[in-house]
């Protein structure tokens, strides 16, 4: 994957190569900080799990919705190589389309609160979301295509259908403490199966 600035550009040649390490450390620690604490979690929280200064998340993000989309981008990207990878090293290809859908649920906990960060700026969420559909669908596809070919499912699952269904199981998750979208997402799953 190459290193991609938060509008998605990729970034001038001549970019070191440490601080292309940074970029991509930065945005892998500010994902799993958003996960624990949200996308308003502190930039010094993020700096911290990255081992990096302050400055440098500044240096390659200005502004928190900057972090915020680069971050999105970023995973969108890790989900989508990710699918093809897990099939081809699974037993099953239920198995790999159980692995992605947790991939999948750990993105749109990261997620959440997008709109917010960006605030006003729906050219952005947009692009992102349009950017979103045309890589993750296809990947969702050949995932369910090969667990029906198999035999591990019941045809008839659209894509959109089950990530749309995966995206409404895990809202609410920051809000209560006591819900576990994971194990509805676990149920879903095994309602697919023959």
């Amino acid at each position: 994957m190459t290193a991609e600035s938060p509008a998605g550009d990729t970034p001038p040649r001549g970019k070191r190569a440490d601080a292309q390490r940074n970029r991509q450390t930065v945005l892998a620690a500010a994902a799993e900080v958003f996960v624990t604490s949200g996308v308003d979690a502190p930039i010094r929280r993020i700096a911290a799990r990255a081992g990096v200064g302050m400055a440098t998340i500044y240096r390659h993000f200005p502004t928190r919705a900057d972090l915020v989309t680069a971050v999105y981008h970023h995973q969108i990207e890790a989900c989508a190589e990710a699918g093809p990878t897990l099939l081809a090293g699974a037993d099953r290809p239920f198995d790999a389309l159980g692995k992605w859908i947790d991939l999948f649920a750990d993105f749109l906990v990261t997620k959440h609160g997008l709109a917010d960060a960006l605030q006003s700026d729906d050219d952005r969420f947009a692009a992102l979301h349009a950017h979103f559909l045309d890589r993750l669908l296809p990947v969702c596809a050949e995932l369910l295509d090969a667990a029906v070919e198999a035999g591990d499912i019941r045809p008839g699952t659209q894509p959109y259908e089950l990530m749309r269904g995966i995206g409404n199981l895990c809202i609410g998750h920051d809000n209560d403490d006591r819900y576990d979208p994971r194990r509805l997402i676990a149920l879903v799953l095994r309602g697919l199966q023959r």
